[in-house]
């Protein structure tokens, strides 16, 4: 809708494939483990919050719709103004996962699930049982949260907010609301709980908030709508 293309966004490539005990990939898989074995109660906590399964939230980006809901009852703002928030975050997600997806099919990567399966542990289960039937690099949710965080700050600043979209939508399992200091400080926390939930390497996550804020960045630059006196 904005971008040029599928590639404009593009993360940089993850480490070399690799079953080498010495080398970077392993050592990244063998993180993704080692963390699963060793969560603590708010990391389980995170990766349960930000799970997102479809049919709950409609995934990362529902989640944020959602939470642009909560700005526009909470804050009262103008239908224009909750029309703009909606529709930068709907083009926002929209060229985000035709940046994800792009990546995804070009690097056609192994999920931790079965590179830890085949080269660690042949037992092993990632916390969230259900790894997502698509490759792994890079990570949806980490690239989704980012490029939401940053639209919705260029709109609303570094707000402090507290989600609320489990309590609001009687999700299951029941979560608290969630207390963040700004936008990115939530989408921070949405990428990392791909690692603790066990089904995304920390190369996934953190190139995809580097994609995502490329995507915000562009919107933000390319898309403006008019004020409410009509400039």
């Amino acid at each position: 809708m904005v971008l040029e293309s599928g590639t404009e966004c593009a993360p940089p490539g993850h480490p070399a494939f690799s079953t080498d005990l010495d080398s970077e990939f392993y050592a990244a898989a063998f993180e993704v483990y080692q963390t699963s074995l060793n969560l603590t109660d708010e990391q389980r906590t995170i990766a349960q919050y930000w799970a997102d399964f479809v049919g709950l939230t409609g995934t990362s980006s529902g989640h944020w719709m959602a939470i642009v809901g909560q700005i526009a009852r909470n804050d009262g703002l103008s239908l224009a103004a909750a029309a703009e928030a909606y529709a930068k975050l709907g083009i926002t997600v929209t060229d985000a996962f035709i940046t994800i997806f792009h990546a995804k099919y070009q690097y056609n990567l192994l999920r931790p699930v079965t590179y830890i399966q085949a080269n660690i542990d042949d037992k092993w289960l990632p916390y969230l049982r259900v790894t997502p039937p698509n490759p792994s690099y890079s990570s949806g949710h980490s690239t989704q949260s980012m490029a939401a965080a940053g639209v919705l700050t260029d709109l609303f600043g570094d707000k402090a907010f507290t989600d609320t979209t489990h309590t609001d939508h009687h999700l299951m399992p029941p979560q608290e609301p969630r207390p963040f200091s700004s936008f990115k400080d939530a989408a921070a926390e949405a990428a990392v709980s791909r690692l603790y939930g066990g089904i995304h390497y920390a190369f996934d996550n953190n190139d995809g908030r580097l994609s995502g804020q490329c995507v915000a960045d562009a919107i933000n630059d390319r898309v403006h709508f008019k004020d409410e006196d009509g400039n």
